[in-house]
């Protein structure tokens, strides 16, 4: 298919599932029998292939909205007339037209009463601006486009960092596995059977993530603990979290929570410097001492969101980035000034740190929020 899709997210007041019941509705005016449970179905099946891949999102409907194989040429036309924003008119014979406009149809000019005349249905796309949404800078939404991207946030999916576990698996390639080999033989009463190998299993990594909730990050505060939350929902035992500022403080316990809402406000009353001053170097050095050498830092993959302003020395906050440099298996420095055109990483802390970062991402949008978990999740 050609249609595209990210102008098929939700729009600001609408959410995901207005795009998607409005493309279910259209596929059912078009003349395929699209019934409630199959919209449900399909909206399930988009949940767990995520809504920001076309394809998926194509068979996705196709496999739960369609009821036979007839169906499979118009599913295509209303598929890439909804998905790309065009306006076709798709006619269906109806003996009794609905007197009010479907969400997402409206009825073709000259259209009938009930008894009258059938009249073709016209399919108006709704344009979204839910795709300007994700790429605009979460400091300057207003408190309705916060709300919008609030429920966006639903349809990032971190998938954990994988290591090699000291523990083997049967495979069909690797070294040999002398033992299992053995017990075939004696099974087959000693005659030769098929060779058994075996190679190391692979496990989750620990991602780490230090939320920096000082003052100067303060407007991006409540879209990092949204994207935290995802996180520690997503894998809550192999994901901590911290915020930094003057103190540092442990929140992952309060993230478990299942609603986004009620997280960040445990969230919120256990941290009890927000809107202060930035110490990293020091905070950065107390997360080390206490769970650095010996806890989650070791082997991580460590994600640092902040500007890189700091109050303090910035030799300080070198000489903890290199201590964690050693430990972690990775170190991601999230900046949201980063992706601002014009921006060179030029403040004190930032060039402290930067030498010891294995990447420098960028960090104001949710577009850039994907990429994040994109590069932990192949760390």
């Amino acid at each position: 298919m050609q249609a595209n899709l990210s102008t098929a997210t939700p729009g600001a007041t609408g959410g995901l599932e207005v795009t998607l019941t409005g493309f279910a509705r259209a596929l059912r005016s078009a003349g395929v029998p699209v019934t409630q449970d199959r919209t449900q179905s399909f909206l399930r099946a988009v949940a767990e292939v995520g809504a920001d891949h076309q394809a998926g999102v194509y068979w996705a409907g196709r496999a739960t909205l369609c009821a036979e194989p007839d169906h499979f040429p118009l599913y295509d036309k209303v598929f890439e007339a909804w998905f790309r924003g065009e306006v076709p008119r798709l006619v269906r014979s109806r003996a009794n037209p609905p007197n009010r406009a479907t969400p997402g149809m409206v009825e073709a000019p000259g259209g009938s009463t009930e008894g009258g005349p059938v009249q073709p249905d016209v399919v108006r796309v709704r344009a979204s601006d839910a795709d300007v949404l994700r790429h605009r800078d979460v400091a300057d939404l207003t408190p309705a486009e916060r709300a919008a991207l609030a429920q966006l946030f639903a349809l990032i999916r971190p998938r954990p960092p994988l290591r090699r576990s000291a523990r083997r698996r049967p495979a069909r390639r690797g070294s040999l596995d002398a033992r299992a080999t053995l017990r075939e033989e004696l099974r087959r009463g000693g005659e030769p059977g098929r060779l058994r190998y075996r190679r190391p299993g692979r496990r989750p990594r620990r991602v780490v993530l230090l939320i920096d909730v000082s003052g100067s990050m303060s407007s991006y505060a409540d879209a990092l603990l949204r994207l935290a939350h995802v996180w520690v929902r997503s894998a809550p035992l192999g994901t901590e979290v911290f915020t930094v500022g003057t103190r540092l403080t442990r929140i992952t316990r309060a993230l478990r929570a299942r609603d986004p809402d009620d997280a960040l406000k445990a969230a919120g009353e256990q941290v009890p410097d927000w809107s202060g001053g930035t110490r990293l170097g020091d905070v950065l050095g107390a997360f080390l001492d206490r769970w650095g050498q010996r806890g989650v830092a070791r082997g991580a993959v460590v994600v640092i969101f902040s500007d890189g302003w700091e109050r303090g020395d910035p030799a300080v906050l070198a000489a903890q980035m290199a201590r964690l440099h050693r430990l972690a298996h990775r170190v991601v420095w999230v900046n949201p000034h980063r992706g601002k055109a014009g921006y060179r990483p030029v403040q004190g802390g930032i060039a402290a740190a930067l030498p010891y970062c294995d990447d420098l991402l960028a960090g104001h949008s949710l577009a850039t929020f994907a990429e994040l978990v994109e590069v932990v999740g192949s760390a």
